[in-house]
């Protein structure tokens, strides 16, 4: 059976792998899903209806699946979906989603998320994101993945973040953040390109090149952004290497309704 602190409070219905375990004082919900290996700290309230894959880790005091903070929500169930291997420190927040998109939110797996952070209704986090203390992502924001959000950040509500991006400390966010950019500031700029993480996952020289290439055309060539676009998808022709990381760029630029940080 799962290891279940005496003081904890778990609703009979509730699906706990026989692997997981469950602090002190945690409060867990009839619709609470979670999988092999889960461990929730102190103090942790799970509820709404929500699952949670394997092998996370849940530090003390975080509010897990609930209600979202819309005054639209008429109280109807909606969902929140946390995936694998994903560390949650102290006093985070993720809500349920909302009808106004699918009624899901969606947090992928192995991601780094430090304390206070707090993910809206219907945002999609993605895989292998860091999330640094009191980043607050508002409701339908999506994070690619990779990406890093630096401490104090503020999301607008529909802004996307691209994979491989990092946003600096305090920034506010109000329109797309292409992959692969770092940005800060308020007004937010975009500085340069992640060189930093993208050595770090090992992309190779082709593919750096490829990517500064990109920087350059859409922020320093003085080109329109539809000029530029055309000019990245030429940019696929000449470097077989970088074709996916071109298209990955191509495919956000078509997909950004708010704009993106220029």
């Amino acid at each position: 059976m799962a290891q279940i602190h005496p003081t904890a409070l778990v609703d009979l219905a509730a699906r706990l792998h026989d692997s997981v375990r469950v602090g002190p004082y945690c409060v867990i919900g009839p619709e609470v899903s979670v999988g092999e290996g889960t461990v929730l700290g102190p103090h942790c309230v799970v509820e709404g209806k929500t699952t949670i894959g394997r092998d996370n880790r849940f530090f003390q005091f975080s509010s897990i699946g609930a209600q979202p903070q819309d005054m639209s929500h008429d109280g109807s169930v909606t969902e929140l979906v946390i995936g694998d291997r994903n560390t949650v420190r102290e006093f985070c927040t993720f809500n349920t989603g909302t009808h106004k998109e699918q009624g899901l939110t969606r947090v992928g797996s192995d991601n780094w998320i430090m304390a206070y952070v707090h993910l809206a209704h219907d945002v999609v986090l993605g895989d292998h994101c860091v999330l640094a203390n009191n980043a607050t992502l508002a409701g339908h924001v999506h994070v690619g993945d990779w990406a890093v959000i630096g401490g104090l950040t503020g999301v607008h509500q529909f802004v996307h973040i691209g994979a491989h991006s990092m946003t600096g400390f305090q920034a506010h966010v109000a329109q797309d953040v292409p992959p692969f950019m770092t940005v800060d500031g308020h007004p937010l700029t975009v500085r340069a390109v992640n060189l930093t993480g993208l050595r770090r996952r090992a992309f190779s020289d082709a593919r750096i090149s490829a990517i500064r290439q990109m920087h350059r055309l859409i922020y320093r060539s003085g080109l329109t952004l539809d000029q530029a676009r055309e000019r990245l998808a030429e940019l696929a022709d000449t470097t077989a290497e970088a074709t996916a990381d071109v298209a990955l760029m191509l495919d956000f630029l078509a997909a950004s309704r708010r704009g993106i940080v220029r």
